[in-house]
């Protein structure tokens, strides 16, 4: 029989290497435990912010805005303004109608005039009574001279009642037109005298100075101007033809000067935050743009309290929410782009600077 060829059995080799976990999944690992603890670490940092500093994205660029309207009513008959025109301090925006203000500028100078005419009739008239007067008195030394004349014949038995009578009336009639003259002359003086609140102007005619100044102060109003220098905004409200109500706001003026931020930030951000301290500014629509400025000032009481409706605690029904406090930032740096009310900003103040 042939030989069976050998089977060969293999042999366990005694120096095979010791397998070890894959490096991919240590970081694996490494990254389920690190990542959570970033995450953590983050919201810690955007929470309590970091130390020094306090930070807020409830801010707000503000400008004084004037809002201009007539001091007059009437029909708007020009419009020298366009929507964002620039302008100066003293710039006609619109103008009223100014004919019915020219006719009452009108009337007062009639009235002014028809006081100086009664003036003149009342001096006329003064001297005329004053002539009357004279004659009066010289009637009045006539019937006493003819009285005193009837009286002696009477006491010497040559005279009648009839004539003696006679002549005391006409005694008595010459003192009583004598006094009346004199009253009217008292009554033309006194229309013509002068009160210690305009001395030496006659009252109709201060009157008649009063509507003057007053009539000619409202035909300057018709032309409206602009108070403030800024950017002109809502002239879509200014319509040739439309009629303007007296103090009814038309148009805004936007200053170009005054920029601030009005943060809101947390009560618990108050801690150390004082007036003086340094703040960044940066703006949402900007991104590259970065401001220096500082707190102003800080607000004396919280928005919830200057709401139209404030919160009622007191019904039972509360949870306590963390308030937002105002605070007014300063803008230190000139800005290289235009500043407009109401852009969304993000400020930072530094609260261990000194």
């Amino acid at each position: 029989m042939a030989e069976a060829d050998p089977v060969t059995v293999p042999q366990a080799d005694s120096e095979a290497p010791v397998r070890h976990p894959a490096p991919r999944k240590r970081g694996r690992m490494l990254a389920m435990f690190l990542v959570p603890l970033a995450i953590v670490a983050a919201g810690l940092w955007y929470w309590f912010g970091s130390p020094g500093e306090v930070s807020t994205d409830n801010a707000y660029l503000k400008l004084d805005v004037v809002s201009v309207a007539s001091e007059v009513p009437g029909k708007i008959v020009k419009v020298h303004v366009t929507e964002n025109q620039l302008v100066k301090q003293g710039d006609i925006l619109f103008e009223i109608d100014p004919a019915e203000y020219e006719v009452a500028v009108s009337q007062a100078d009639a009235q002014i005039a028809g006081a100086q005419a009664r003036i003149t009739s009342l001096q006329a008239d003064v001297h005329a009574t004053a002539a009357d007067v004279a004659g009066a008195r010289d009637d009045l030394a006539l019937a006493e001279a003819n009285y005193r004349r009837e009286k002696e014949l009477m006491d010497r038995g040559f005279n009648t009642r009839a004539r003696m009578d006679a002549a005391t009336h006409a005694v008595a009639s010459a003192r009583d037109e004598l006094s009346a003259l004199q009253a009217d002359v008292v009554k033309a003086q006194a229309q013509l005298a002068t009160g210690s609140q305009v001395p030496g102007v006659n009252p109709d005619i201060a009157a008649g100075q009063a509507a003057l100044a007053k009539a000619r102060l409202n035909l300057q109003r018709t032309v409206v101007r602009a108070p403030v220098a800024g950017r002109v905004t809502q002239v879509s409200r200014l319509q040739i033809g439309q009629s303007a109500m007296a103090a009814l706001p038309m148009v805004s003026i936007v200053e170009d000067r005054g920029a601030r931020v009005e943060a809101n930030f947390k009560e618990t951000d108050l801690k150390n935050m004082r007036p003086g301290q340094k703040a960044e500014i940066r703006i949402d629509a900007y991104p590259d743009l970065v401001l220096k400025g500082h707190v102003d000032s800080i607000g004396a009481g919280t928005g919830s309290e200057f709401s139209v409706l404030p919160a009622q605690n007191a019904t039972g029904n509360w949870v306590k929410i963390t308030q937002r406090v105002p605070v007014r930032i300063a803008i230190d740096d000139p800005s290289s782009r235009p500043l407009i009310s109401g852009l969304s900003t993000d400020v930072t103040v530094f609260t261990n600077d000194k």
